[in-house]
This record gives C-alpha cells, structure tokens and sequence, in this order.
C-alpha cells in the first residue's frame, strides 16, 4: 500500500517545488537568484520527468508529509517537502524551522506564504509565525532569515506593505493572523502587461500570402426536371478554415531556432481563467487543477498573455494580464500553486472579475477569451433548484457581466468556454453562460481527465485562423427565395423578403470546418440550366488584420426534359442527419426536465432508427456512426432519475453546445482517439492532447463509468 501511495504522490506531482527552478537563459535576467534546488526548468518538455517539474502543486489529505518522514529517504529534516531539496548547512540556502517543528527552505516557504499559505505543508498545523521577505536593499539587518525574492516580484506592493507593518505574534498567543492573501486589488485592471510590438511588426512582416478559407456548395439534388418544383430543396454551405502554418506546440521550443515560425503562425491571445476553489475542491480536485493550470502555463508562448482569477465566496485576480515570457510563466506557475480551497461558490463574481481584465486592458488583443471552470453551483446570485419557484427556471443569465451580455454577436465578443468539473456541478447554470457568451460547454465527468480537456480547449484557442467570418447567401435567378436558415447557435437572418441571409460565424481555429443547410424553393422554368444561389464571404485574417473577400461560389443545378433518376447528395444528407440529431437531443432534454424519461429515451431512439436507415446512415458514414454513438449514450444516462440528476443532464448539454457550435466539447471519453464521440476535433486540439495524454501518467486517466457502443470496426475520422 506504502508504494500505491507514493506513485500516487508522483502522478499528481504532489511535492514538487513551488519555487520554480530557474532556466540557464535567467542569469541574464535576473529572473531568480541562487542557484535551482530541484533541477532546472526547461521550456522544451521532453518527458513526463521535465514536465513535472514545472507542475504547480497542493497536499492532500492523503498526502501527509508524516508518511515520508517514516520513510527514512525523505526525512523532514534532511530534506525540504516542498522542493525535496537537500537542507544541509553551508550551502547557500536560509532554513526555516516552523513552530511545529519541521523545517524548509527559507525561500521556498516564504514563497508559500507570501501568497497566502499559512498552514505547514506537512503536517498542516496553523501557524501563529510566518515566515515573510523583506528587501535586501533595506536598511534592516537580516540575520541570515531571508533571501532575495526568487521571481524577483516587487517588494514595495501592498502585500509586503501589510507585512512589514503587522506586529510579531507571540508564539503563546492564540490570536489568529487574517489571510495575507486578500491584499487590495486596484480600482481599475488598467495594468496589463504592454504587448511587444516590435515582435508583432516582425511577425506581421514575416507573413507570407494569406491562406484563404475554402468554400464548397452541395445541392441537394444536381438535376431537376423542368416540370418539377420544390419548397424545400437544401442546399448544404460547407466552409473549411486554412491550415495552421506549423504544428508546432506553442510552449515547445521557445529556445530553438523556430521562435519566430512558432509564433508568427497564429494569432496571440488574451486569456483569463476563472477558478473554483471553493470548500469542495479541498484535495485531488485542486491538485489536479493546478497540474492543469501548468500545462496551460507552459504551453502559452511569450506573446500570448494570461491572468488568473480565482473564486470562492468572493473572487479575487492572483495578477495581472501578463506575458508569458521565460519569467512570465514561472511567475503564474508559483501564483497558481499558492491556492488554497475554502468558502462557497461566487461564479457571477468571479465572471464580473473576469470580464472586467479583459475590458479594462490598455492594450487589447482581437483574440481573447475566458476559461471558467466550477465544480459546484453558485450559492450568492441564482437561487439553487430546491429553493427556485415550481415550474420557473432560474435566470442563469443574471451569472453573466452585462459586458459580455452586451457584445454577444458583436466583433469584440468575449467568449467563455465552461467546464463543469464532476457530478455536482450546475451544468445548466454553465451550459447558459457559455450560450450567452458564445462559448462552449464541456463536462468533466472523471476528475482525471480535467487537463486534456484544457489541453483540448487551447488547442483551438492557440490556432485563431479566421476572425469575424460573415456568410452571404443571396438568390439568383427571380423565382428563388430564402428559407429561414438553420445555423444552430449561431446569429442568422434572411432579408429583402427572402432574396438574401447572412451568418455570422465569428472565429475558426486552423482546420475547423462549418456547415449550413440553406433551404430554397426551386419554381418551375423553361432553362436547361438555373442559377439558384450565390454564396460569399468575408473575414478578417488574425495576423495581419487585412479583410478577405472570397468571391461567390454559384449554386447551378441541371433542368433538363426529364430526369430517369437522381442520387441525392451524401452530403447533403450527412448534415440532414447532424440537424436532426440535434433536434432530437433537445426534444429529449426537455421532455427528461419534465420528469418524463422514457418519452426521451424512446425520442433517442426513433432518431437512431431513422438515421440507420438515411442514405448516408446505410453507406457507413463515420459522422453517423458517432451520432448513433453518441445517441445512444444519451440513452444509457436517462435509464433513471438518478442517473440523468447525476451524468445525463451534464453530457447532453455539452452535446448540445458541442453540436450547435460546430466545436468540440470534453464529454465522457471524448477527448479519447479511441472513441466514437470526437467529432469537430481539428489537428491542433489532437496535438494538444496528445501532449498532454504523453505527460499525464495512465493511471489518473480513469475509464468513465459510460462509454460509447464499439459496435463498428472503424473509428471515426475528425471532420
């Protein structure tokens, strides 16, 4: 048992330093002073070791420092718990002997304390004496108890401010210190990090030609006999979005020769995360959101910038939109590592927090985003669903900043990509913020599986291609007329009494591919030939800001005499199917909220039956394989009551969001390559997650109690 513990300890990387490790490059800078204690960071991870040991860390309740002292080889008193440095006189290093006894690295418990921890990493005893960091360039005698700060953070700042001026506690007493950590935040988050402008004009520079996105029409029939008229003739609008120019991970390689191709490629971004770390995120939970949070860290490249807020009962910025520069990023690491869980759950206030980084910014990016990750439901704005009144739905829009409320559909959109974290989460309090956002909803069913969600999610974020894609679709010939378009959640409208309609699609990451069904009427004619519709667009390319035109692709189909017979388009049939499915999942929701879960169950099913028997169904299509899979799925999470309370409302919302966003979602194994339910997975969300899978040790990759039917043979290909 003693040895399933400590590979436990190692897969959550639960005792790495939390003072990062500096790089040979940080001499220069002066990033951090003496030397690494625990090896040193390398930006080019090559193994699930390097990776490690840029993790960011919490204890456990299993993970007592207790255990280790017992092991001989790790005694507290030759050996740090927090780095696993050895502590021995006369090299360099200040120790600090805590009132329960056990001793550390000076530098690395200041760095601990300094953002609010005030417990003993070991044995999680309170303390009554903190240890605490004063500039060296005072004029105070040191006594060998402190060092430089290691990440070279200001020491004129509030926090330090408030230190300095609290008075010794005596060891006897047994007042309690007030968290450090709630130091003031300023009145407007006006202080982000300056962009470097003179990379962006280089990068800018350095752009070649720019790669256009693919247009493709299907009718759903090419012939049609001149005699014959339809009301409702489909016509399927494919786009796919241009390549990323590498494949390259953003976080590898920073110090290689292809700097500038890694990062000219793509468009940088602007992120805020939004943290739960309420009372029940207390243990693994956090642990393995703070290693998620690293893998976010080290794959952001140096001109994307990040800032970090966590909440609780109230919410609070663990630092401003930065960098994540070499110092950058060893910055967040630490400041992620320092979070503790206690409190209840304020999401609305840590949205508003959120929000106002990436308003308030001097210096806006066109990309940004917010990651909002919860585990619980919000206990201070929306009312839970016990005290809600019978038969009314809480407003789960009142979460959402009116920021972001405002500028939904606008250029300036902010999205928010939610993930419910667990079977106690509000997934329909997150479902409707990232509806609201334009954002997407994922649900992280097994606890061990919240990285390749993230690694997923940034895996398009870190691939911005396109940016305020607008589609026009306008009639041609005199007797054709619109149809109102089917564009799942995204804004459409048909104008001049049906003559033309736009979409207004947003952002696509590198590969993504989008599809419409268009549906016309087609009148009777005397042409051999009619041209029903033409379709254009327009986008703005992320790098070097210039507007792309793409001139119209015509709509013609063939109006001879008479017509022997026609094939319908597999296409055109293939995203008939995806609608239907669609509407089938809703219908199903809605009927299941209303207590009736084998009506939904046989809805699941009658789709199933009908797609099997669709043209595209018959032929073996792998996106109607996935959505006979994923139906089925659905099936399976509303057997009961309990089971849809616990799993099926979550999965089928992110289902929702998935499809009616054209974009992938985590959802049960669906971030697996195994699995039948990854459909919209670009090559840049695989590679992401297949990093992270290489660096996630297997055994904190749990196999979700409910996977799809492997009844086929072949898995299917992304779209």
């Amino acid at each position: 048992m003693g040895g399933a513990w400590r590979r436990a300890k190692v897969a959550l990387g639960l005792n790495l330093c939390v003072y990062v490790p500096k790089t040979l490059d940080d001499d220069d800078e002066g990033v951090l002073s003496g030397g690494g204690v625990a090896g040193r960071f390398s930006d080019a991870v090559t193994g699930e070791s390097d990776y490690r040991a840029l993790m960011p860390t919490t204890p456990t309740p299993t993970s007592s420092g207790l255990r280790l002292s017992k092991s001989g080889s790790r005694s507290s008193k030759r050996t740090c718990a927090i780095c696993l440095g050895i502590m021995k006189a006369g090299q360099g290093h200040a120790i600090f002997t805590a009132e329960c006894s056990h001793t550390f690295h000076f530098h690395c418990i200041a760095s601990n304390v300094k953002h609010g921890n005030q417990v003993c990493p070991v044995c999680r005893a309170k303390w009554k004496e903190i240890p605490f960091q004063i500039s060296s360039s005072s004029g105070e005698p040191h006594h060998g108890r402190s060092r430089a700060n290691p990440l070279n953070w200001s020491h004129d700042d509030s926090y330090f401010n408030l230190l300095r001026r609290l008075p010794r506690v005596n060891s006897n007493r047994q007042n309690r210190l007030t968290p450090l950590f709630h130091s003031s935040e300023p009145n407007a988050f006006d202080d982000d990090e300056p962009l470097d402008f003179k990379s962006d004009t280089a990068r800018n520079a350095q752009q070649g030609s720019i790669k256009t996105l693919d247009i493709k029409i299907y009718p759903e029939f090419s012939v049609l006999p001149k005699s014959a008229s339809e009301d409702n003739f489909a016509v399927l609008v494919h786009l796919k979005a241009p390549h990323a120019s590498t494949r390259t991970v953003p976080g590898r390689g920073f110090q290689s020769n292809n700097l500038s191709a890694s990062q000219t490629s793509r468009a940088p971004v602007d992120l805020v995360t939004v943290l739960d770390i309420s009372g029940s995120m207390a243990g693994t939970k956090l642990a393995l959101l703070k290693r998620a949070m690293g893998f976010v860290i080290q794959n952001l490249g140096p001109s994307d910038r990040l800032s970090v807020i966590a909440f609780s009962s109230t919410a609070r910025r663990l630092f401003h939109l930065r960098r994540m520069s070499e110092s950058g990023r060893q910055q967040a690491l630490q400041a992620v590592n320092s979070l503790v869980s206690s409190g209840g759950t304020n999401i609305a206030e840590g949205l508003r927090k959120g929000a106002k980084v990436l308003e308030e910014r001097k210096e806006k990016k066109p990309v940004c985003s917010i990651i909002l990750l919860s585990d619980g439901q919000d206990t201070y704005t929306v009312s839970s669903a016990g005290s809600a009144t019978p038969g009314k739905q809480p407003d789960y829009r009142s979460l959402v900043p009116s920021s972001i409320k405002d500028c939904s559909g606008s250029t300036h959109q902010i999205p928010v990509h939610a993930f419910g974290f667990g079977v106690d989460h509000d997934s329909a309090s997150m479902h409707s913020i990232s509806e609201t956002s334009g954002g997407t909803f994922s649900f992280i069913e097994a606890e061990g599986v919240i990285q390749e969600a993230f690694a997923q999610c940034i895996g398009g974020l870190l691939s911005v291609v396109v940016r305020e894609l607008r589609v026009t679709v306008e009639c041609v010939h005199s007797g054709v007329h619109l149809s109102p378009i089917k564009s799942g959640s995204y804004t459409s409208q048909v104008t001049d009494d049906g003559r033309k309609g736009f979409i207004d699609v947003g952002n696509l990451y590198a590969d993504e591919e989008r599809d419409f069904l268009v549906s016309v009427n087609v009148p009777i004619v005397s042409l051999e030939e009619v041209v029903l519709l033409n379709v254009a667009c327009a986008y703005r390319d992320p790098v070097s800001n210039e507007v792309v035109n793409l001139e119209g692709e015509e709509v013609r189909i063939q109006r001879p005499e008479c017509v022997a017979s026609s094939t319908m388009s597999i296409e055109v049939d293939r995203e008939r199917n995806r609608v239907r499915a669609i509407e089938a999942m809703a219908e199903a929701r809605t009927v299941a909220e209303q207590g009736l879960l084998s009506e939904a169950v046989s809805i699941l099913e009658a789709r199933r039956r009908l797609l099997s028997e669709s043209l595209a169904g018959r032929s073996g299509d792998r996106l109607c394989l996935a959505l006979d899979a994923e139906l089925k799925e659905m099936q399976e999470r509303m057997a009961s009551r309990q089971r849809y309370e616990a799993s099926g409302r979550a999965y089928v919302l992110s289902g929702l969001s998935s499809h009616s966003w054209q974009r992938a979602t985590a959802r049960g194994d669906s971030t697996n390559s195994a699995s039948l339910v990854h459909s919209y997975q670009t090559p840049s969300m695989v590679d992401m997650v297949n990093r992270s899978q290489i660096l996630c040790p297997s055994a904190w990759r749990p196999t979700p109690p409910i996977r799809p039917t492997k009844s086929f043979l072949a898995p299917p290909e992304p779209r």
